[in-house]
């Protein structure tokens, strides 16, 4: 290949497969320029996190399926909750039953995956999944009932929506805690990085939750609800001591603010 310009290589070389590259490296061994060998070594990385990463994938979908093989079955139903600490707006529960095909490119926890990236895995998920849904808590339940019943409400009504669609689960996922919801039910630790279906779920709900604060952004200007999506963060603070209270704050998490909702 002695032939071909830097350019061309480099080329070659940023689009071969490890099986391309193998035959590509063997004949690139006699090349000395310097900006063969820098291609081969950017090609090489490159393959390297891409195994990495098709390793990573395949683990999330065996790992979950080893745990419904455990117990006779391989429908699985993953469960993940969005937005548990905001001061406004619902918390979001997502709910995924994974369809067939390759792992889906990206899917993970969604506050691992880049916001850009996200809307892309979440269209993946909801185009592909057998079954799908995001169940929302609006601010006065969670105040009413407490987290832990919002919780255990808004999982329920997810396992309902998913059968409502024809897909009856053999084993439910759920990251974190028990929550007794379910005889189907198994919980899983920092399950959103270790089971495709909860990382599905945490992302479709991320992403739902989202873009419904960004809706909240044009009613309520001024709390800056389309980059905070509802959290603490000081500018949302300083903008609810100037401006009061919303019609969506969780009003249990605000007790340090006195001032009246101006809506």
């Amino acid at each position: 290949m002695i032939d071909l310009t830097v350019p061309e290589i480099r080329h070659k070389l940023q689009t071969a497969t490890a099986e391309e590259f193998a035959v590509l490296e063997r004949s690139l061994v006699a090349d000395t320029r310097k900006g063969v060998r820098q291609a081969v070594e950017v090609a090489r990385r490159r393959l390297a996190a891409e195994a990495a990463e098709a390793e990573r994938l395949a683990a999330l979908y065996a790992f979950e399926q080893a745990l419904a093989a455990e117990r006779g079955g391989s429908v699985v139903l993953g469960l993940d909750e969005v937005g548990r600490g905001p001061l406004a707006g619902p918390l979001a529960v997502g709910g995924v039953v994974l369809g067939p095909g390759e792992p889906i490119a990206g899917l993970n926890d969604s506050k691992q995956v880049a916001p850009e990236d996200r809307e892309r895995v979440a269209a993946r998920v909801r185009e592909g999944a057998r079954a799908w849904t995001v169940q929302y808590v609006e601010p006065a339940e969670i105040d009413r009932v407490g987290m832990t019943a919002a919780l255990r409400g808004a999982f329920g009504r997810a396992i309902a929506a998913v059968e409502a669609a024809g897909v009856v689960p053999d084993v439910v996922l759920l990251d974190g805690n028990p929550l007794h919801l379910d005889e189907r039910e198994v919980n899983v630790v920092k399950g959103d990085g270790k089971c495709a279906s909860i990382a599905a779920a945490s992302i479709v709900a991320k992403v739902a939750r989202d873009h419904l604060m960004e809706e909240y952004d044009g009613q309520y200007p001024g709390y800056g609800f389309a980059s905070n999506k509802g959290y603490g963060s000081e500018g949302h603070m300083a903008a609810i001591r100037e401006l009061g209270l919303t019609p969506i704050p969780r009003r249990s998490f605000c007790t340090t603010f006195t001032q009246e909702s101006r809506f």
